[in-house]
């Protein structure tokens, strides 16, 4: 490889590391400040799961079923601070709940019938209960969805890391080999050497 040319790929290869370096900067902050944000959002609400002693005797219709154990029951006691334990709460606590309160009809289904029945105050009662369930499950997976955003930003993140210091090493071993010393003379014209012969 021409000299040229080598010094045309070592200068692509430094501009490709301190692109893929400065996003990987750039995916770490971002990565840092959604996560940071959505548990800061959930501290905030003060969110704690059934302490240890409500697992023990797990019933249909309860507070703790038995689906409960595998998916909920490892967070006993804890508030609801991360991604995981948001999911957690919102589709193995809550969503069982809601499926209890009018024999597994949504909320649409439940305001439609409360519309057609207004002076029926149990049904409106679970209108508005079903109201408030949905509502602070729909939060708790969006805040579940930003986590995750969080974590596939760190690993893309740690990729551009990777990419960008092998992008790095490259250039340095282009331009090194650019100044090495040449280990071979190229051939030249061969003269054969001049002796006398006898005639």
């Amino acid at each position: 490889m021409r000299r040229n040319s080598r010094f045309w790929l070592a200068i692509a290869g430094f501009a490709a590391a301190a692109i893929l370096l400065a996003a990987g900067g750039l995916l770490t902050w971002g990565s840092a400040y959604v996560h940071n944000t959505v548990q800061n959002q959930l501290a905030a609400q003060q969110i704690y799961f059934p302490p240890q002693a409500a697992f023990a005797h797990p019933k249909a219709g309860g507070e703790i079923t038995p689906s409960m154990i595998p998916s909920v029951s490892q967070y006993a006691g804890q508030q609801l601070l991360t991604g995981q334990q948001a999911e957690a709460y919102a589709d193995h606590f809550i969503a069982v709940h809601l499926t209890e309160i009018a024999g597994g009809k949504t909320y649409a289904q439940l305001s439609t019938a409360a519309l057609a029945q207004p002076n029926n105050t149990t049904l409106a009662g679970q209108v508005a209960t079903m109201f408030k369930g949905t509502t602070l499950r729909a939060m708790l997976l969006d805040a579940y969805g930003w986590w995750k955003v969080s974590q596939i930003m760190y690993i893309a993140a740690i990729t551009a890391f990777a990419l960008g210091g092998l992008a790095l090493i490259g250039s340095v071993f282009t331009v090194a080999i650019g100044r090495r010393p040449r280990g071979a003379v190229q051939a030249t014209a061969v003269t054969q050497p001049a002796h006398a012969t006898a005639a």
